[in-house]
C-alpha cells in the first residue's frame, strides 16, 4: 500500500456511500483488505504506509499501539456494515496485509478475522491470507492462524542471497522463509506463497537463479516475482543517488523477468498475471484476482484503499489520526472519488490485461482497436484470443506491458 494519497472529495463523516454504489451489489464479489501498519524495521525499498515503534513514539501513537490495534480495527468493520447497510453479500476474500501482520498476536489476527466472519459472515469457500515475514512467525503461531480460519499466508523471501538481503535491509537470515514453508505445510496451510524481487543492485545472473531455486525447493504453490522499484525518499534511493550502490537498469530487468518465467514454467507453475505464478488454479490469490477484475473490496486500516460500486476511497495514514476518528464515531476516511464509466473502462483494460484472461477487444476505442492490431502484428498479443475477441499479452508483450496497455486505452 503506497504511502502518497491522491486527492479527492471529502468522505461523509458517517461513511455514506451514494445509492449508486450500491446498486447491484448482490452480483458482485465482496472482500475485505485489513490493512496492519506495524514494522519491526524499515526496509530500505519500501514506500508502504508503515511504521516503527520509534516512528510513531511522541506522535499520539499510543491511541494506535499494536496491543489496542485489533479492536480498532475491529471498530472499522462495524462502520462498514453500517455503511452497507443490508447488503447480503458474504465476504469471500480476507487479505492481512502491511507491514507486518505477524507483529501482532496470532489471536489478534484471529479476532480481526472473526469480526469479518461475525458481522458479515464468510462464504463457505472463503480465501483467508495474511503477509508475514519470515522472523515474525513461528509454528505455534502459524497453527494458531489455521485453526482460527486462516487459508493462506505469503511469506515475504525476496531473496536467498544475503548480500542481497542486505541491500534490501531485509532482516531475515538465507533459508528461513523456506523452512516457514514447511512450518506453514505442517500447520495445516494448503496455500503458500512466496514473494521474490529482482533487480537488485548488485544482484547477479546466478544470484537470481538461485532465489528462484531456492523457492521452488520450499515447494509454495505460488510464487511471486516482482521488479525492484526504487521508490523516491527511500533509504535505498537515497544511495543510489549518492552513488553508494548502482541502478539496475530495465533490460536487466528484462533478463531477470524471461529467467523467472523460464524457470517457474519448467517447475510446473503457470503465470496467470504478470508477476504472479500458480501451482494449479485454486493456487492463484483471489484476493489479488478480485482488485484486478474491480469487483468490491473495503480497506481497513490507516491508509487502506477501498472501492465499492465504482466509488473509491481511502483512509488517513497515521494510526493516530486513523484511531482518534474511529474513537469519535467518525469514518476515517480521507478522500474519494466517485469513478465515471470512462474512468471505469479504462481501468479495466489497465487491470485485466495484466491477467492470462486478458481483456475483451469489446472495451477498446477505434484507436484502441487499432494499436491492437499493430499489437498483434508486432507478436505482442497472442493470436488465437484475438481471433475469439480478446487482447492477450504474449511473453514479449508481458515485457512491454506498460507500453501495450497506454496504446490500447486511446
Amino acid at each position: 500500500m503506497p504511502s502518497a494519497l491522491p486527492d479527492g472529495e471529502p468522505v461523509p463523516a458517517d461513511g455514506a456511500l451514494p445509492a449508486s454504489a450500491l446498486a447491484g451489489a448482490a452480483d458482485r464479489p465482496l472482500g475485505f483488505y485489513l490493512h496492519v501498519p506495524y514494522c519491526a524495521t524499515r526496509c530500505g525499498y519500501c514506500d508502504f504506509n508503515t511504521y516503527t515503534a520509534t516512528e510513531l513514539r511522541g506522535t499520539g501513537g499510543v491511541l494506535a499501539s499494536r496491543d489496542n490495534y485489533a479492536e480498532m480495527l475491529i471498530e472499522e468493520i462495524r462502520l462498514a456494515r453500517k455503511v452497507l447497510g443490508d447488503d447480503p453479500r458474504q465476504v469471500s476474500t480476507v487479505f492481512v496485509g502491511g507491514g507486518t501482520p505477524t507483529l501482532l498476536a496470532a489471536g489478534d489476527l484471529v479476532r480481526m478475522l472473526d469480526a469479518v466472519r461475525d458481522t458479515f459472515g464468510l462464504a463457505p469457500d472463503a480465501e483467508v491470507t495474511t503477509e508475514a515475514n519470515p522472523e515474525s512467525v513461528d509454528p505455534a503461531c502459524l497453527a494458531t492462524l489455521r485453526e482460527g480460519g486462516f487459508t493462506r499466508v505469503s511469506f515475504g523471501m525476496q531473496s536467498a542471497r544475503q548480500h542481497v538481503l542486505r541491500i534490501l535491509d531485509r532482516t531475515h537470515t538465507p533459508g528461513r522463509p523456506e523452512a516457514c514453508v514447511a512450518e506453514a505445510r505442517a500447520a495445516g496451510f494448503e496455500h503458500v506463497n512466496l514473494d521474490l524481487i529482482y533487480g537488485t543492485p548488485g544482484e547477479s545472473d546466478d544470484d537470481w537463479r538461485a532465489s528462484l531455486d531456492a523457492a521452488i525447493g520450499a515447494g509454495p504453490d505460488h510464487i511471486s516475482a516482482y521488479a525492484l522499484i526504487v521508490e523516491e525518499g527511500t533509504r535505498l534511493a537515497r544511495r543510489i543517488r549518492r552513488g553508494e550502490i548502482p541502478m539496475t537498469d530495465d533490460d536487466e530487468h528484462a533478463d531477470r523477468y524471461l529467467v523467472a518465467e523460464d524457470v517457474l514454467t519448467a517447475a510446473g507453475y503457470t503465470w496467470y498475471e504478470v508477476s504472479n505464478w500458480a501451482a494449479s488454479p485454486d493456487a492463484r490469490c483471489r484476493h489479488n484476482e478480485l482488485y484486478w477484475r474491480g469487483a468490491d473490496w473495503w480497506g481497513a486500516g490507516p491508509g487502506a484503499h477501498s472501492h465499492v460500486g465504482g466509488v473509491r476511497w481511502w483512509n488517513v495514514k497515521h494510526p493516530g489520526a486513523y484511531a482518534a476518528a474511529l474513537a469519535q464515531g467518525r469514518s476515517p476516511g480521507a478522500g474519494r472519488e466517485v469513478l465515471t464509466d470512462e474512468d471505469r473502462r479504462v481501468e479495466r483494460i489497465l487491470l485485466e490485461l495484466r491477467l492470462r484472461d486478458g481483456v475483451p477487444l469489446s472495451l477498446l476505442r477505434s484507436e484502441g482497436l487499432a494499436a491492437s492490431r499493430r499489437a498483434l502484428a508486432d507478436g505482442l498479443l497472442e493470436p488465437d484470443p484475438y481471433q475469439e475477441g480478446r487482447a492477450v499479452l504474449t511473453l514479449r508483450g508481458r515485457l512491454l506491458a506498460d507500453a501495450v496497455v497506454r496504446d490500447l486505452v486511446d
